[in-house]
């Protein structure tokens, strides 16, 4: 893995990649660096039987209320993939790596490293590519999205978003609108998802572009329910795309 440069794209190879020779070996991180990792969701039958066993009794039983074949399977894919790159880190099988649900819905890790800070992670997935997230010792939120001509970009921004944030969208030319608008939209979304709190706060954080276009600060008012201090790195996956992570203070790096 290397560190983001400004400009550099991230790949998105396919997920099957995890089951390749080597695949298996330990994967050391650093105090407060976010490792990041995107996956394309596509894979031989084969490659879909070994990720559904690696899936425990709750995860096969969302698999398996999709109905449509192609989100089952992005569903068993994404999901092994992600057990099979958290056990990298841990040193235990796939199928041995636990985890829980809290009640807002985020997935965290039962597993523990003997006398090391707990491993955490988050992962998003759209329209057949993954995007996942690993630190260390602190919590990390990632989102990724497509961008999409077809969203009401105007209400939408003036129902979830702060009066400044729908002020800029709507200054821009139509064509400029849906890239800000789902920028916005995945950093905010990067923000919820680490602190566990659904979309109901989308308007209680306020986005503040960095001049280079790569970072951004979180504002967030008094009596909010969402924490302070929050930065946000966006992450380059190519033309149509959008993507952030977001991780508390300023002393933190992300290599892809």
């Amino acid at each position: 893995m290397n560190p983001v440069v400004g400009g550099s794209v991230m790949a998105f190879p396919s997920i099957e990649l995890i089951a390749t020779v080597g695949w298996s070996a330990p994967i050391a991180i650093e105090d407060r660096t976010i490792h990041a990792w995107g996956f394309s969701l596509d894979g031989s039958p084969s490659f879909v039987a070994q990720c559904r066993s690696w899936l425990n009794e709750d995860e096969r039983g969302r698999a398996a209320r999709f109905i449509r074949q192609q989100d089952q399977v992005r569903f068993v894919l994404v999901h092994g993939g992600l057990r099979a790159l958290l056990s990298r880190y841990l040193g235990v099988g796939p199928d041995a790596v636990e985890m829980y649900r809290s009640k807002s819905g985020k997935p965290s890790l039962k597993n523990e490293l003997q006398g090391q800070p707990v491993i955490t992670f988050n992962m998003s997935h759209a329209h057949g590519r993954a995007l996942i997230a690993v630190s260390k010792g602190q919590e990390v939120g990632v989102d990724l999205e497509r961008i999409r001509s077809d969203v009401e970009v105007a209400k939408l921004s003036e129902r979830y978003f702060t009066t400044s944030e729908h002020a800029t969208i709507m200054q821009l030319t139509q064509e400029q609108r849906a890239a800000r608008f789902f920028r916005y939209w995945v950093a905010k979304e990067a923000v919820l998802k680490a602190q566990g709190i659904g979309l109901r706060a989308l308007s209680q954080c306020e986005i503040l572009m960095a001049a280079d276009g790569v970072g951004a600060e979180v504002h967030v008012p008094v009596g909010s329910p969402l924490q302070d201090n929050w930065r946000i790195r966006f992450l380059s996956c190519g033309e149509g795309w959008e993507a952030a992570v977001a991780a508390q203070g300023m002393d933190w790096k992300i290599v892809v």
